[in-house]
């Protein structure tokens, strides 16, 4: 619709790496996931944690952190117009900004990247 209309986008949100961390850890205990705040355990199965694992995977193949690839994934539709990301760290800005030193994605990544977000 957007591209239909010729209407852009703002988009918000981000998998950073202290809110879905990859095995119980202190950073998960100290994540928002653990916490229970604005993101619910109950919201963050083992289906979703698979999910999360596998593009950990596909970022780390990349050169890059879970936060800067879905950063750069997102950047990647001319239909965003602006991404607006959260940053509370100085340690996001820097994942926010290192982002842009890989923006391109190759059909396989893509290709894997939707696999794992149909499971």
């Amino acid at each position: 619709m957007l591209e239909k209309e010729g209407v852009g986008s703002i988009v918000f949100s981000r998998w950073r790496r202290d809110c879905f961390p990859t095995a119980i850890s202190m950073e998960y205990q100290r994540s928002r996931a653990a916490r229970d705040f604005s993101l619910k355990k109950k919201d963050v199965g083992e289906d979703k944690l698979v999910k999360i694992r596998a593009l950990n995977e596909i970022a780390r193949q990349r050169g890059q952190t879970l936060a800067e690839m879905a950063v750069a994934w997102v950047l990647r539709d001319p239909r965003v117009t602006s991404a607006l990301v959260g940053a509370s760290k100085v340690s996001q800005v820097d994942d926010n900004v290192a982002a842009l030193k890989n923006l391109k994605f190759s059909a396989e990544e893509l290709g894997t990247i939707d696999g794992v977000l149909a499971q």
